[in-house]
């Protein structure tokens, strides 16, 4: 999957290439990202600006974490051959001041709630979706859970029984 990374008013760290390392688990766990043809955009931006997108497309007048936007239907994306034109999954935006007050809570590193964040968003534009019920969340997590295992980030679910 080709990335387009757009860094503002983000701390300093190599967040390309945390994008590309998320995206690369993702696509071990979820492997119908891992077609050649697929990018998506990664905005790295403020609060302010997650805002205004959430309430301009999701109608919700708040930040949040990380927002998703999914250009393809699972079905579609399922079907897509490897060989033909390049395809563009969806676009995914970071908060940083929401991550990084996220992150402190948790007790982890920035870099890794962030990598948590984009491989979540990865799963929505995968078109998984926790939102849909209890089985779709527990499947998600446990996703996200072996996506971040490959890039030695600690379950971020620890505390809560899953079984």
């Amino acid at each position: 999957m080709e990335l387009d990374t757009e860094i503002e008013d983000w701390a300093t760290g190599d967040w390309d290439e945390l994008a590309a390392s998320a995206a690369s688990a993702a696509s071990q766990v979820a492997p119908e990202l891992a077609n050649p043809r697929l990018s998506a955009s990664l905005l790295f931006t403020s609060d302010a600006e997650v805002h205004a997108l959430n309430r301009e497309w999701r109608g919700k007048d708040k930040p949040t974490n990380v927002l998703s936007f999914p250009m393809l239907e699972r079905a579609e994306l399922l079907a897509l051959k490897p060989d033909g034109p390049p395809e563009m999954i969806g676009d995914i935006a970071l908060a940083f001041e929401t991550c990084a007050r996220e992150a402190e809570e948790k007790g982890v590193a920035l870099a890794d709630h962030a990598a948590h964040l984009l491989i979540h968003g990865l799963l929505h534009l995968a078109g998984y979706d926790h939102e849909t019920g209890d089985a779709a969340a527990v499947e998600m997590e446990e996703m996200e859970r072996k996506a971040l295992a490959i890039m030695g980030i600690a379950d971020p679910y620890g505390d809560q029984d899953h079984l």
